[in-house]
C-alpha cells in the first residue's frame, strides 16, 4: 500500500467552556519525527501525545500545532486571581491616599500591578480535562491527515505503475536486442579466433581467455531476468497492505545497479541509448519514492 509523508489534518473537540483545535502536518523524513507546542504544564502529556501519533503514522516529519480557548463557562481557566487578596490591596491603596491626601482616585490599574494576586490555574483535574480534548482532537486531526496522505498515495501508486511499466517494456527491449546482436557478436568472436590461428603457433591459454571474457562482456540475461525479478516484487509491493516506501527504495536500488551492469556491457548504440531511458525512469522513481511512507 502506497501512502505518501506530505498532508495536512485539523480536529475539534470542546466541553465545558473549553475548545481545543489541533492541527497536524507532516513532511518526508527517513524516521517518525514529532514535534509539537503541548502548553507547559501538560508537558508531563508528551509520551502520550507520541504515542497517540505513532499508532497511526510510521514515518514523516510531524508537527503538531495544539490551540486552546477558554469560554466564559469554562470550569477551569489558565489564570484565577485572588479576589479577596485584590480587595485587600485595593483598601490599604485607599488608605494610602486618604493619608497622604491624594486626589486621584484608586484604578483597577494600580491594582493590578500586584501580580501576586494572579496564579495559574495548573491543578492536575483542569490539565487531565484539557488533556482529553486534546487527545480527542489530536485523533481527529491524524484521521484526516491520513486520509489526506492515502488519496495522494494512491494518485503516486498510479503513477510509479505507469513508469514501471515502461521500464518493464525497456527490460524486454533490451533482452531482445542483446539477443539479436549475438549472431554479430559470434562472427566477431570468430574472426578474433581466426587471427589466433592465423599466428605461427595456437595459444590456447589465449584463445580460452579471449572466449570467457566476450562471453562474459555481451552476455546481460542475468540482469535481464533480474531485473524482471524485481520489478515483479515492485508491483507487488504497491498492491500490498503493508507500507512499501522502504522495501520500494531498496528494490530501486537493486534495479539502479542491474542497469549500470547492462549500460558497461552495451556495445551497441541503439540498446546503449535504450540502458539511459531506463535508468532516467528509475531516478525519476527514486525521487517519487521519497515521499512514500
Amino acid at each position: 500500500m502506497i501512502t505518501s509523508m506530505t498532508g495536512f489534518g485539523a480536529g475539534e473537540a470542546s466541553a465545558n467552556g473549553i475548545s481545543v483545535s489541533v492541527e497536524v502536518r507532516s513532511l518526508n523524513s527517513r524516521f517518525l519525527e514529532i514535534f509539537s507546542n503541548l502548553p507547559k504544564k501538560l508537558y508531563f502529556k508528551e509520551f502520550e501525545l507520541r504515542e497517540i501519533a505513532k499508532s497511526k503514522l510510521s514515518r514523516g516529519k510531524v508537527n503538531i500545532t495544539i490551540a486552546i480557548e477558554y469560554g466564559p463557562g469554562a470550569e477551569s481557566t489558565p489564570v484565577k486571581a485572588n479576589l479577596d487578596l485584590a480587595e485587600a490591596y485595593y483598601n490599604e491603596l485607599q488608605e494610602i491616599r486618604k493619608r497622604l491626601k491624594i486626589k486621584d482616585a484608586v484604578s483597577l490599574e494600580d491594582v493590578v500591578r500586584f501580580t501576586d494576586i494572579f496564579k495559574s490555574n495548573d491543578s492536575s483535574e483542569s490539565s487531565e480535562k484539557e488533556w482529553t480534548l486534546i487527545a480527542k482532537a489530536l485523533n481527529i486531526a491524524l484521521d484526516k491527515l491520513n486520509q489526506m496522505r492515502q488519496q495522494e498515495g494512491r494518485e503516486l501508486s498510479r503513477d510509479l505503475h505507469t513508469v514501471m511499466k515502461n521500464i518493464e517494456r525497456n527490460v524486454e527491449k533490451i533482452e531482445k536486442m542483446a539477443q539479436e546482436r549475438l549472431p554479430l557478436e559470434r562472427q566477431r568472436l570468430r574472426e578474433k579466433v581466426a587471427k589466433i590461428f592465423d599466428s605461427d603457433e595456437l595459444d590456447m591459454q589465449r584463445l580460452e581467455m579471449e572466449i570467457v571474457l566476450l562471453a562474459d562482456k555481451y552476455d546481460i540475461a542475468e540482469e535481464c531476468v533480474r531485473m524482471q525479478s524485481h520489478i515483479k516484487f515492485f508491483h507487488e509491493a504497491l498492491k500490498g497492505n503493508e507500507q512499501a516506501g522502504r522495501t520500494i527504495n531498496f528494490l530501486l536500488q537493486e534495479m539502479n545497479r542491474e542497469v549500470n551492469t547492462m549500460g558497461s556491457k552495451a556495445n551497441d548504440a541503439a540498446l546503449a541509448q535504450t540502458v539511459v531511458a531506463t535508468k532516467e525512469d528509475l531516478e525519476r522513481l527514486r525521487e517519487q519514492i521519497q515521499n512514500v511512507e
